[in-house]
C-alpha cells in the first residue's frame, strides 16, 4: 500500500532553514506528481509545491517568493523540501502527498515551528 514517511522538521529561529524529507512505498514513485502541503493552526491545508515525474519542473505557491526548493530522488524514492529564510507564519504540519489511482495519499506530516 501507498505510504509517505515524513521527516526532518524541528524548531528553528527565523531566518534560519530546514531540509524536509518524505520517504515513499507501494506505487511507482519515479512516475508520479509528489506535492508539499502545510496546515497551519485554525488554517485549511495548502499547497506549498509539487514536483513534476519527469524534467523535475516545479511549482510553488505564491508565498513560498523563491524562499522553499523542492527536489526528488527517484532512485531512493525520496521527495525533499528545502526551506530558507524561514518566517514565523511558516509554522505548519507539513505533508507529503501523492495522487494515486484517484486518491489522495498523506503522510503523517512533520511539525515545523518558526520561533525566537
Amino acid at each position: 500500500q501507498v505510504q509517505l514517511v515524513e521527516s526532518g522538521g524541528g524548531l528553528v529561529q527565523p531566518g534560519g532553514s530546514l531540509r524536509l524529507s518524505c520517504s515513499a512505498s507501494g506505487f511507482d514513485f519515479a512516475n508520479y506528481v509528489m506535492s508539499w502541503y502545510r496546515q497551519a493552526p485554525g488554517k485549511e491545508r495548502e499547497l506549498v509545491g509539487t514536483i513534476s515525474w519527469y524534467e523535475d519542473s516545479t511549482n510553488y505557491a505564491d508565498f513560498v517568493e523563491g524562499r522553499f526548493a523542492i527536489s526528488r530522488d527517484n532512485a531512493k524514492n525520496m521527495v525533499y523540501l528545502q526551506m530558507t529564510n524561514l518566517k514565523p507564519e511558516d509554522t505548519a504540519i507539513y505533508y507529503c502527498n501523492v495522487y494515486y489511482f484517484d486518491k489522495m495519499y498523506w503522510g503523517q506530516g512533520t511539525q515545523v515551528t518558526v520561533s525566537s
